[in-house]
């Protein structure tokens, strides 16, 4: 277990929305600090009725109110379109050194909010860099950010005592604290997170608008389109959300990358071997030199591709051989894609270390098999 010097012995902390984030958090200080008081509003009680019933929290609140008076922390965990309001709702129940942080995507708007409210001496921002296309409590882990990067975001009045307490406590949960200002994180995941969701569903879009009306592009596409459209697959509402915090940096990232894309539509136009070769060998090197820890609003993949023959008994061989080693699937499937020279089964895993024995065992009766990355 993480030693902890800074966070209290018996520490009170408040939840206000229990859904896969603020759930998932509270789960990991109900694993880690057992000795915490955990506290928890959702909108829909029936929600908060279940975290209780679970054991997570321990007080199951209808209002926010004096409930959350003595709380050492809370953590905001409502949609970004309600923040603000529930800023207003716990400001008379903070105590002097109550830790008040929050768990959105974008930061920007809830620091003006904060500022404008006088609870900068209060507010530490937080955005843990985990998330899954799955929502809601019931679907809520206590591991759900461990190994996955934790941005924190102080205000200019945080206290260096508040801060350090509330990195050791994210550190704890198995998170890797990120120390940046709110200009720096929404800039950055409007480049690393943001734009590539625009991307990928503009791209989903462009297909269906194209496509024939026998729908000859749905039915081939498999593999590398599904894979680098995945994220399409979030939810509509947050991503709407997201676009209308930080569209500034959205729409600035975009610019920078319609720039970029059309000087490759105009090496592709003259048949610049050359900038094809170093625009194709560079997105793969610096794309190999990034670390997969599981991280993002989308749960990290793990996987192989294995080459078979697509005839009657490939699959059900390969999958017994997993099977024989005791190596749980969580899905399988034959893929046609013209980046391998045949079709191949791809298979998904729960964890890295499952994909990872996968390898060695198909390996070892001699199939080639590719990690997904």
């Amino acid at each position: 277990m993480y030693s902890t010097t800074l966070v209290p012995p018996k520490p009170i902390i408040g939840f206000l929305g229990l859904g896969l984030i603020g759930g998932s958090i509270a789960k990991g200080i109900r694993r880690y600090y057992p000795s915490a008081t955990i506290i928890g509003y959702n909108h829909n009680f029936s929600t908060t009725q279940l975290a209780m019933d679970d054991g997570t929290i321990h007080i199951a609140a209808k209002e926010v109110d004096h409930t959350f008076s003595a709380c050492d922390i809370i953590y905001l965990c409502m949609p970004v379109s309600y923040n603000v309001e529930y800023l207003k709702k716990i400001k008379p129940f903070l105590k002097p050194s109550c830790i008040l942080t929050d768990v959105g995507s974008v930061k920007g708007n809830i620091h003006k909010a904060v500022n404008e409210l006088g609870l900068s001496s209060n507010f530490i921002g937080g955005h843990p860099m985990a998330g899954s296309e799955k929502t809601g409590y019931i679907n809520a882990t206590d591991h759900l950010v461990e190994n996955a990067y934790y941005a924190i975001t102080p205000c200019s009045e945080t206290e260096e005592h508040s801060l350090l307490l509330l990195k050791e406590l994210t550190a704890s949960l198995g998170a890797i604290p990120v120390i940046l200002s709110p200009e720096e994180h929404d800039y950055a995941v409007a480049a690393i997170s943001h734009l590539p969701h625009m991307i990928a569903s503009g791209l989903v879009n462009l297909i269906q608008s194209i496509d024939s009306k026998d729908q000859i592009m749905k039915t081939i596409a498999a593999g590398g389109f599904k894979d680098i459209t995945r994220i399409a697959s979030a939810s509509p509402i947050m991503w709407q959300q997201i676009c209308l915090t930080n569209k500034e940096n959205i729409v600035k990232t975009m610019e920078q990358y319609l720039t970029y894309f059309t000087e490759i539509k105009n090496a592709v136009e003259k048949g610049d071997s050359n900038y094809l070769y170093q625009f194709f060998n560079g997105g793969k090197e610096y794309r190999n030199s990034i670390p997969s820890a599981p991280s993002g609003p989308m749960a990290k993949v793990y996987g192989i591709y294995c080459d078979i023959i697509d005839e009657a008994g490939s699959l059900a061989k390969a999958a017994s051989l997993l099977a024989a080693s005791n190596i749980s699937i969580k899905n399988i499937g034959i893929t046609h894609t013209r980046e391998f020279q045949e079709d191949v089964l791809r298979i998904e895993f729960y964890t890295q270390k499952a994909a990872d024995l996968a390898t060695q065992v198909l390996n070892s009766h001699q199939y080639h098999v590719t990690q997904l990355c």
